[in-house]
């Protein structure tokens, strides 16, 4: 199971993680004061890890944790990092850093804003191309080495990027989006993964709020909101997968869940191998995603979900053509 890979107690601890990237950036405005809240009560819930980014508003989500995380116990929390992804003063990505002494320094940063002397789990967020992976994880094994990292991730990794990483330092888990919408690892990388032990924990699981049953053609609209640009969630992409959502409405209903619930009870129902990261901004959301827990979905369910969104369904790429060009796990 991936809480004994992270060697968090599986008696206690939820299957669950928090993403808090939309506490910080690219979902517009989130309450800083409710977001905190959401941690306190991800963690009282029995949720162990928190899953955040050091580009996430540009350090912001890392002091929010830290504000969060004040006067806890540090083992009590697991806390995973991405790294690498550059950003000018307006906001916009202008690459990514996998060298070794940006592995280094970017560490050194997080530490600090972090308030701790070590990582839980730290992983590049997308593969440098034009540095070579075994340097990149080579350089996160010396700080392993040192005590400053315990485990080693990758996010968005291709099946050739994956064995090779793996074969410079033991790869805990590979964080990539999976949910009804975004099945694309099924072919390749999850058999990829699993041969080597690998764990998987899961982004997008709701499809960054297709798949949440809240989500209208009218919130597209909102300028500060980064999906209103992503093909999903425009024109007649975003007509044909909120039909979607309604076909899994219906049977959410049969069991007296919501469609988040349904989603992410799905993800769950893919293998103990693989943790759903709930991207939960507010208390009630938290609350509704862990209501999933209690959906358990039968082979009967599973297969009436398939029917009601089969593998290809969806429309529409998962980011611009820019952004789809930096993801490695779409070259496999």
């Amino acid at each position: 199971m991936v809480l004994q890979q992270l060697g968090i107690n599986g008696s206690t601890a939820l299957p669950l993680g928090l993403g808090c990237m939309g506490m910080s950036d690219f979902y517009g405005f989130a309450d800083r004061t409710e977001s905190i809240a959401t941690i306190h009560s991800a963690l009282e819930a029995g949720i162990a890890l928190l899953d955040t980014g050091d580009f996430y508003g540009m350090g912001h989500n890392e002091l929010l944790l830290q504000e969060a995380l004040a006067g806890r116990q540090r083992q009590e929390v697991f806390i995973a990092v991405k790294f690498g992804a550059m950003r000018s003063p307006d906001g916009s990505f202008i690459g990514f850093d996998g060298r070794p002494a940006a592995v280094k320094t970017a560490l050194a940063y997080t530490l600090k804003r972090l308030g701790t002397d070590y990582i839980d789990l730290y992983q590049p967020a997308r593969i440098d191309p034009t540095v070579p992976i075994e340097d990149t994880i080579g350089a996160i094994a010396e700080m392993v080495q040192a005590g400053y990292v315990r485990h080693i991730g990758l996010s968005e990794a291709g099946t050739e990027a994956i064995r090779r990483a793996h074969a410079v330092h033991p790869i805990t888990w590979l964080q990539i989006e999976y949910s009804l919408l975004s099945r694309g690892i099924e072919a390749e990388i999850l058999p990829t993964v699993r041969e080597l032990g690998i764990a998987v924990t899961a982004y997008g699981v709701l499809s960054r709020g297709l798949l949440s049953g809240h989500w209208s053609k009218q919130r597209s609209d909102q300028t500060q909101d980064f999906r209103g640009h992503l093909p999903r969630f425009s024109g007649e992409n975003l007509d044909r997968n909120l039909s979607l959502v309604e076909a899994l409405r219906q049977i959410a209903q049969e069991h007296d869940a919501t469609v988040a619930q349904v989603a992410i009870a799905w993800v769950l129902s893919r293998g103990n191998d693989i943790m759903p990261l709930i991207g939960a901004r507010r208390r009630d959301r938290l609350t509704e995603a862990l209501g999933a827990l209690d959906l358990h979905l039968s082979a009967d369910d599973l297969a009436q979900i398939e029917v009601a969104i089969p593998a290809d369904a969806v429309a529409g790429d998962r980011y611009d053509p820019g952004q789809m060009a930096l993801l490695d796990s779409e070259r496999s």
